[in-house]
């Protein structure tokens, strides 16, 4: 927007659950930014990216450990073994898993078609949805 200025959220130690989701919103932000010259691939990359460190904020909050790993589902499932209900619809974004390694290299996957790019945008915006509103940020 013409006229309007961001600025970058203050930092905050890593054992902060806010500076998790700052970095979630961060990726989220890179990934909303279509251009031509930016394949899906990448964007679907930094969607996963914001999905797993929105996770990871949660984790942090509820001052549980967890695994350097970008499997989401394995993720999820931690959260519930350890007593937190996760709604189906964001479980659903363990699909965006693949993204954190399969696109990041050519050759791997074929291209990410524009209907998967716009589904892992959606999928990783409720996922930090959904963090922020249980860290109650």
């Amino acid at each position: 927007m013409k006229g309007r200025y961001f600025t970058m959220p203050e930092r905050l130690p890593p054992s902060d659950p806010r500076e998790w989701l700052h970095r979630a919103r961060s990726c989220l932000a890179i990934a909303r930014c279509r251009k031509p010259e930016i394949y899906h691939e990448d964007l679907c990359y930094q969607a996963q990216q914001a999905a797993e460190k929105a996770i990871k904020a949660v984790f942090i909050a509820r001052a549980l450990p967890f695994p350097y790993i970008h499997d989401l589902s394995d993720l999820f499932l931690r959260l519930e073994k350890s007593g937190l209900a996760i709604p189906d619809a964001i479980k659903t974004a363990s699909r965006l898993t693949p993204f954190a390694v399969h696109t990041r290299y050519p050759g791997f996957e074929f291209p990410v078609s524009e209907e998967e790019y716009t589904e892992a945008l959606v999928l990783a915006e409720s996922v930090v949805y959904w963090a922020e509103n249980i860290i109650s940020v």
